[in-house]
Formats: structure tokens, C-alpha cells, sequence
């Protein structure tokens, strides 16, 4: 193994854009790929085995025994390879089902692995037969990546790729049902850049109407948006909004009212409740408000009961009431 490529590896990092990048956008063309949701991570093929990083330089190794296994079968000792760890449920991907493996007893991992195996989607290839390829152009990485997938077999895959714009297209309006999050674009004549944002990603976001009982900040100038559903009979914390601008805030504030009799929602909640993968365990002071339903955007990846990345506000819709709010059909059944 390259000596510089040994773990932790800092992994290419992309940064989110409102649309899609044209075919002509990038030095060398852009190449549109589909962005999975899983658990991005850098494998490295050794002599003396497997090891599995995410991009956070944890060692993820002992969490994936199935890629493990399928990595040293099919992939040559002195290959690293960076893609994606997901797990299929039917035709959808499962983000959950990775987040139980994580957390799972050394003693009840293996019926997690062979109830619910993985797969690793790779879409770019840092190092092979011992030599570091990350200043060779990503159309020639690309090449030799296809090389090496050849004869791959799942749990091992070969993430596609497209230059045409109107293929990605397809890709953004059609698989979004699968859990794909939207697209990854980058520049074919790129060298691999790891750290960097030089990658560009598109979420596909939707428009929704969300019941605002809470807000982060003072009433008058209100910071976040605190965001609920009903979810299983009851009003539940699905997520906090980016930060409001100041215009947004004070024009919000209008439509905000103190709270009038029980309220379903504590004064206090933990940062977890708002982000689930939140390292800050602290907690959060909520200003509570009377229910307003407001409409947001927000990308489709989904827990089951909130929403995994920080919404958007888009505006207050006092014309509606809260009680006529519904979880819509397609989170209830992601």
C-alpha cells in the first residue's frame, strides 16, 4: 500500500448546489453519478487484508465482516477504493438498517449481517496494484476502475456513471423512490483532491407543509424553525430549519403567538432530538409558539420519524389549519 494512502484516508468532499452543473460546466466534461445513501467509506485492499474507513477516519472494519469477506475474494492486494456502504430492504435503500449495525452487540451482529447484508458501491479508485493514483484525471481513475469491477459480483458494485445530462436527469426524477438522494457531478479531468470540496452535489428536495409549534431564539426574532408531523397519532419533532435570515426572521415573527393552554412539545429537549447523529448531547431551549403551519423544503432522506438533514423554510401558511397537516404518503412509506 501506497505509503500515503494509509488509513485513515481524507476522502474528496463535494459541496451542495441549487442545479444541475451542464454537460460543458467542468474542465474535461461533467460526469454525473448517483448519490447514495449509505455510509461513504474508503476501502483498502492490503496483502495482509481488509480494512474499512469512513470518511471521519473511523475504522469501520468490524461493522462490515460481509465486505469484508468480498473485497479480499475479488479485489487485488495495493487497491483503494472510495464508494459507499448501503443496505438494500427490497428496492430501497435502508439507512437505518446501517445505523443498527453500528450500534449492534458484538453478539447480535452476525443475525444483522446475514438478515440485512450490505453492499459496497464503489465510484472511484485512489490507489491499484500498490501505486497512488489520485493525480491521474478522474476519466482515466474511472477507466481503471471499470477494469478492475469487471468480474465483481455483488456484495460488490460498480457505481454508474453518465455524461449525458439527460440520462442524469432520468436518474434525479426517477430513482428517487430507491432512496438515491439526488446526483454527484465532477470535473473528468480532475485529479482525487482528498479534503477538498471539489465535487459538486444536487439533493432532490421537496415542498412540504409542516406544523411550526417551536422555534429556537426569542419569539420576536426567531433563529430556527422547529418543525412537527404527526407521526403514529401524535405532533413529533421532525427537524429544526438552517438558520433564518433576518428578513425571514422578522417577517416570520409576525405570525408567531405565545403558546394558548397545553402544549405537546417540552420547553427543553436534547440536541439529539433535533439530529440523532449529533455528537452534542446538550440540551436545546425551545420557544414555544401556538401551532403555525409553514411550508419547507427539505431533502427526501427520511429516518421513519424526522427528517436527516436540516430543512428550509419557506414561508407561513396561516390560511391552514394544524390539525389538517398529515405525514405525506411518501415519508410514511420510506
Amino acid at each position: 500500500m501506497p505509503p500515503a494512502l494509509h488509513p485513515p484516508v481524507s476522502l474528496a468532499l463535494a459541496k451542495a448546489v441549487d442545479s444541475i452543473p451542464t454537460e460543458a460546466a467542468l474542465p474535461g466534461g461533467s460526469r454525473y453519478e448517483p448519490k447514495w445513501d449509505g455510509y461513504r467509506a474508503c476501502a483498502l485492499v492490503g496483502a495482509d487484508g481488509v480494512s474499512f474507513y469512513s470518511r471521519q477516519g473511523k475504522d469501520l472494519s468490524r461493522y462490515f465482516p460481509d465486505l469484508l469477506e468480498a473485497l479480499e475474494g475479488q479485489v487485488p492486494p495495493g487497491c483503494v477504493l472510495d464508494g459507499e456502504a448501503v443496505v438494500w430492504a427490497g428496492d430501497r435503500l435502508d439507512f437505518d438498517a446501517l445505523q443498527r449495525r453500528l450500534v449492534a452487540s458484538k453478539a447480535g451482529l452476525p443475525a444483522l449481517v446475514r438478515e440485512q447484508p450490505a453492499s459496497f458501491v464503489a465510484f472511484d479508485l485512489l490507489a491499484v496494484a500498490g501505486h497512488d493514483i489520485r493525480d491521474t484525471p478522474l476519466e482515466k481513475r474511472r477507466e481503471l476502475l471499470q477494469q478492475l469491477a469487471a468480474d465483481w459480483v455483488p456484495p460488490l458494485n460498480l457505481s454508474p456513471t453518465t455524461q449525458d445530462r439527460a440520462q442524469a436527469l432520468r436518474w434525479f426524477e426517477e430513482l428517487h423512490h430507491t432512496g438515491l438522494e439526488g446526483l454527484v457531478v465532477k470535473s473528468a479531468a480532475q485529479s482525487y483532491q482528498g479534503g477538498v470540496r471539489q465535487w459538486f452535489k444536487v439533493k432532490r428536495r421537496q415542498s412540504l407543509d409542516v406544523v411550526c409549534a417551536a422555534v429556537i431564539g426569542p419569539m420576536d426574532r426567531p433563529q430556527h424553525v422547529v418543525a412537527g408531523l404527526p407521526v403514529e397519532g401524535q405532533l413529533r419533532i421532525v427537524g429544526r430549519s438552517t438558520v433564518l435570515p433576518a428578513k425571514t426572521s422578522r417577517e416570520l415573527a409576525a405570525y408567531l403567538h405565545p403558546q394558548q393552554g397545553p402544549h405537546p412539545w417540552p420547553e427543553v429537549i436534547t440536541e439529539t432530538t433535533l439530529n440523532r447523529f449529533s455528537k452534542d448531547k446538550g440540551p436545546v431551549a425551545l420557544t414555544l409558539v401556538e401551532p403555525l403551519v409553514v411550508e419547507i423544503s427539505a431533502d427526501i432522506a427520511w429516518t421513519g420519524n424526522a427528517f436527516r438533514h436540516a430543512i428550509r423554510y419557506l414561508r407561513p401558511r396561516p390560511e391552514l389549519s394544524p390539525a389538517d397537516v398529515i405525514l405525506p404518503a411518501r415519508l410514511h412509506e420510506g
